[in-house]
Parts: C-alpha cells; structure tokens; sequence
C-alpha cells in the first residue's frame, strides 16, 4: 500500500477522534497539490481529523485563494503545472497577510539539494513523497502549535487576535459586573482590496487602527483594550462611563478621513460606489445591560452580529 493512502486503521481512528477533538473555530489548512487524487485524500483526512480543508490544483489559483481567506497552514507541492512550489512560496511571502504562514513542502524530490532549497527560504518543514499520513499529521499538528504561541498579534496592526482576545472576553464574564465593549467594522475594505490591492488595503487598517489609538487617548483610556476580531474588525473592552466619549472621538477621527485612503483621482467617484462597495466605519457599544451572557459563546455571538 502507498504509504500517503489512509489505511483502515487510520480511518477508524479519525472517526473515534473526530468528536472529541472538534472545536467552534476549526484550524484551516490549504493545499496546494496537481494531483487531484492525492488533494482528495489529504482533503478527507484532515477534514476527518477536525480542520477546515481547502485546496487548489494550480499555484496562481492558490495564491489568490490564500489571500482572499488566510488559512492558518499550507501545504506546498513543489512541482506544480503553471508556477512551482518555490514561486507560490515567494508571492505569499509578498504580502503582509500572508507573509507569516507556516508552509510545508511536498515534493517527490529527495536530493538534499532540493531540501535546502525550500528549507532557505523560509519554510518550516519539508516532507517527500511518499509519506507516512500520520506523521504528516503529526507535523502538521505540531506547526500549528508552533504558531499559535508566536502569532497572537495581527500582522498588519501588531494588535492582539485570537486567543488573547477570546481571554479578555472570557474575564469581563467571570470579574466585572459592568462593562462596554466598543466595536468597530471597517466596511467596504474587500472591495478596496480588489480595487487597489493588498498592500493599499493593509495600510488602510494600519492607519485605522493608529487612529483608534489616539482616540483612545483623547479620552483618556489608552490603557484599556483593544484588539481584533476579524481582519479588519476591531473592539476596545472600556467602561461605562467613556464609552459614548469613544464612540465619538472615533468618528470625528475616522469619518473625514475616510476619503483620504483613495487616490486623489478617484475621490469624486466615492459617491458613486453603492454603499456596500465604498469605505465607511460602523461604530457600536455593547454593554452588560445589554443582555444577560452567560457564556463566552453568546457573548461572542453578540459581537459577531455587530460585525456582520
């Protein structure tokens, strides 16, 4: 039997685990493999093993597809039908979403020239065909380990994300009776994004969240918390008293200076952009007041409604 097919054993295991290691916010792995057959089982093995599983054929298509939704690890064939391993390598490399991901090799190559090769630029590890599945899970389990300890903070802003978030959360719960969380959308930036690019987006949500900063200092509560909940979603964890007083330090802040994102060309056209498409912040408070959470979950729930 080729050692990358799942075995019956394998299945059988996947399955007992499939319940009990199954969380809210599956890991997403992407793969990039021109082997149709090979993506499918790598697909259902991991899909089975309890991560979001996506997966391209070709390297342009992956590295569009990684940067319209970043995943937390990609595994890389080399040898690819339009541009190789190495050069999707490189393009993601390019991008300041992008550029963090752990990437895994695939390759059929086993000269150590080619290991090198992947190994110098930056790749966290390189695995040949073919392979035993459950070591390459195993390799993949331990990358995202490896990850998650270093990669708390967004990449463009430098704020905290994920779990850091999720524990602030988790405290205002269990040690305040009131609080305000104030949340802030950033609306329109996909179709900046596909209008101007990836770098022009990122600098639009750097720049945005500088802005919230100072507006945070306006009054007074630079040391209150502030991080994301999605790429370009942000809250402040503040208190009762200087919420509204934020909420409106951020407007007068971000509201005029939305215009001054686009090239001075396009600015007259803004307005000609439906409402969904063009640039705008969304600004709300949620309190304690607001209903009785009782868990992190409807907390969250909450927020997400805010952000949609």
């Amino acid at each position: 039997m080729d050692q990358t097919s799942i075995s019956k054993t394998d299945q059988h295991q996947s399955s007992a685990n499939d319940t009990s290691t199954r969380v809210t916010d599956k890991k997403q792995i992407f793969i990039v493999e021109d082997d149709v057959e090979l993506a499918q089982m790598l697909t259902t093995y991991f899909y089975t093993h309890a991560y979001a599983v996506r997966s391209a054929t070709s390297g342009k298509e992956a590295v569009q597809l990684i940067l319209d939704d970043t995943p937390d690890l990609v595994l890389l064939d080399i040898r690819l039908g339009d541009i190789d391993g190495y050069e999707v390598y490189r393009r993601l490399r390019g991008y300041r979403s992008t550029q963090h991901i752990p990437i895994i090799f695939l390759t059929e190559r086993r000269e150590k020239n080619y290991k090198l090769a992947g190994l110098e630029l930056g790749a966290v590890d390189y695995i040949t065909k073919p392979f035993d599945i459950g070591e390459l899970r195993l390799r993949v389990r331990n990358t995202l380990r490896r990850s998650d300890k270093v990669s708390m903070q967004n990449a463009v802003t430098g704020l905290l994300a994920g779990t850091p978030v999720q524990e602030q959360l988790a405290r205002l719960l269990l040690e305040e009776d009131h609080w305000h969380i104030m949340t802030i959308k950033v609306d329109g930036i996909a179709r900046f994004r596909d209008m101007y690019g990836f770098v022009t987006a990122d600098d639009v949500t750097r720049a945005i969240s500088l802005m919230i900063k100072q507006a945070m200092e306006d009054v007074g509560v630079s040391d209150h918390f502030i991080g994301h909940v999605g790429a370009s979603d942000f809250i402040v964890i503040t208190d009762a008293d200087r919420c509204a007083q934020l909420q409106e330090s951020c407007r007068a802040r971000l509201t005029p200076a939305i215009q001054y994102f686009y090239p001075v060309s396009d600015r007259h056209r803004i307005k000609e952009l439906p409402a969904g498409d063009r640039l705008a912040v969304d600004i709300h408070c949620l309190s304690s007041a607001d209903n009785d959470f009782d868990s992190l979950e409807s907390l969250q729930n909450a927020l997400f409604q805010l952000f949609e």
